[in-house]
C-alpha cells in the first residue's frame, strides 16, 4: 500500500474507533474477551520486541520521534490488557546497546522520551499504580547519562511497593551482555580459597573495606552502575582477580572473611546461569512477540527462550499493534496450553493403565487400590 494510502487508512481507522458508540462497544467486547481468557490458562511472563517505530514513521511521513511516541502509546494499551488478563510479568525491549550506533539526534530523542514516559508510567494513579505493577530496569546502567538514571531511579522508587505485577524495561540491553554479566558473577563466586598462596581469611581489613566501597556503586549486576573503586579493591587485594570486587556484599564481611559457600566449578549448571540473570526471580518466559514482520530475536532474551516458549512474529509495525492483534495471540496460547495439559493428563492415565495391566498379568491384581480400567 502506498505510504499516503497507509496514512489515510490509519487516520480513518483512528477516527472511526474514537467515535463514542464505537469506543463503548469496543471496550465492552474487550472486557468480555478478557473475562473469557481469564477462565483458562494465561501466560505468566510475556515479552515484546517493539519493532517498527521508525519504519512506521517513515511510511506515515512523520518525525521519527513521533513514531517512538506512538509506540509508547501502543505499549500502554498492551500493558493494560496484559495486567487485566492476569499476566504477572511483562518484559519489553526498549533500547538495545546496539542502538547507540544510531544518530546522536535519535539517541538523544529516545533518552528524552524515556525520561518522560518513565515518569508518566510510574505516577500515582497511573497505569502501573492502578494494577500494582513495579517497574524494573534491566540493562547496562553505566551507558546511560545521569538525567536518565535519575528518572529510572525515581520510577523504581515510586513503584517499589507494588507487588501484583512487574514491568521489566530492558534499557540499554542485549542478551549477550546479560549472559556475560551472569558469567562474571558466577566466576566471582567460584574464586578458589587460595589466591597465589594467600588464604582468603588472611585478607586485610583494608582490602575488605576497599571491596565494600566498590559495592557502594555496584550492588548486584551490570544493571547497576559500577564504581571506580572496583579497580582500587582489586589492586589492594594483592594477587586476587578483579572479579573479587564484583562479589555481592553478603559474600564479604568487614574483616575480610567470606562467610558464604564458594560455588564449586563442577556444580555450575544451566540453573546456575539462570539464577544470575537479570530475570532470575521472574517466572519462565511463556510468550515472546515481535512486530514488524522481522523473524529474529535480535539479541533479546536468548537464554530465557526455552522449549516451551511460544514465539510469535507479527506482520505489523509496533504502533499499529493493538488489542485486536494481541487478544487472538493470547487466545491461541491458551488453547495450545489446554491441549498440552490434556495430552499430558491422557499420557499419565495411559501409563497408569499400562502399569495396572502388567501388574494384573503378573498376579499382583490391583495397583494403588484401583481397578485396571481400559483406556478409551
Amino acid at each position: 500500500m502506498p505510504s499516503s494510502g497507509l496514512r489515510n487508512s490509519l487516520r480513518t481507522r483512528r477516527w472511526f474507533s474514537s467515535l463514542p458508540p464505537i469506543e463503548w462497544l469496543s471496550l465492552r467486547i474487550q472486557e468480555a474477551l478478557i473475562g473469557a481468557l481469564r477462565q483458562g490458562p494465561i501466560p505468566q511472563h510475556v515479552a515484546f520486541v517493539m519493532d517498527g517505530n521508525r519504519r512506521f514513521a517513515r511510511q506515515s511521513h512523520i518525525e521519527t520521534t513521533e513514531g517512538h511516541n506512538l509506540g509508547f502509546e501502543a505499549l500502554a494499551k498492551i500493558l493494560e490488557i496484559c495486567y487485566k488478563a492476569g499476566v504477572k510479568v511483562v518484559t519489553v525491549y526498549a533500547f538495545s546497546i546496539e542502538n547507540f550506533k544510531r544518530s546522536k539526534y535519535e539517541v538523544d530523542a529516545l533518552m528524552d522520551i524515556a525520561k518522560i514516559k518513565l515518569s508518566q508510567l510510574s505516577q500515582h494513579g497511573d497505569l502501573l499504580d492502578r494494577y500494582g505493577a513495579k517497574i524494573r530496569i534491566l540493562g547496562h546502567r553505566s551507558l546511560v547519562n545521569q538525567e536518565v538514571l535519575e528518572a529510572i531511579d525515581r520510577a523504581m522508587e515510586l513503584t517499589k511497593h507494588n507487588n501484583k505485577a512487574i514491568l521489566n524495561v530492558c534499557f540499554p540491553y542485549t542478551s549477550r551482555d546479560e549472559i556475560t554479566s551472569a558469567i562474571q558473577s558466577i566466576v566471582a563466586l567460584a574464586i578458589p580459597t587460595k589466591m597465589k598462596g594467600r588464604q582468603l581469611e588472611t585478607l586485610t581489613e583494608e582490602a575488605a573495606e576497599a571491596i565494600d566501597c566498590a559495592h557502594e556503586g555496584f550492588p548486584q549486576s551490570r544493571s547497576e552502575s559500577p564504581s571506580s573503586n572496583t579497580t582500587m579493591a582489586s589492586t589492594i587485594v594483592s594477587g586476587s582477580p578483579a572479579a573479587l570486587a564484583l562479589l555481592p556484599r553478603e559474600h564479604v564481611d568487614f574483616t575480610g572473611v567470606r562467610h558464604k559457600e564458594i560455588v564449586d566449578l563442577e556444580s555450575i549448571s544451566e540453573q546456575t546461569v539462570t539464577d544470575h540473570l537479570f530475570t532470575a526471580d521472574n517466572p519462565p518466559l511463556d510468550l515472546l512477540i515481535r512486530t514488524s514482520g522481522v523473524e529474529r530475536l535480535s539479541d533479546f532474551m536468548l537464554w530465557q527462550v526455552h522449549q516451551d516458549t511460544d514465539v510469535e512474529f507479527i506482520d505489523c509495525m509496533w504502533p499499529e499493534f493493538d488489542v485486536w492483534h494481541f487478544l487472538p495471540i493470547l487466545l491461541g496460547w491458551g488453547l495450545k496450553r489446554k491441549r498440552f495439559l490434556r495430552e499430558m493428563k491422557l499420557d499419565d492415565e495411559q501409563k497408569h493403565n499400562r502399569g495396572s495391566t502388567w501388574a494384573k498379568e503378573l498376579g499382583f491384581g490391583e495397583v494403588n487400590g484401583s481397578q485396571n480400567k481400559k483406556t478409551v
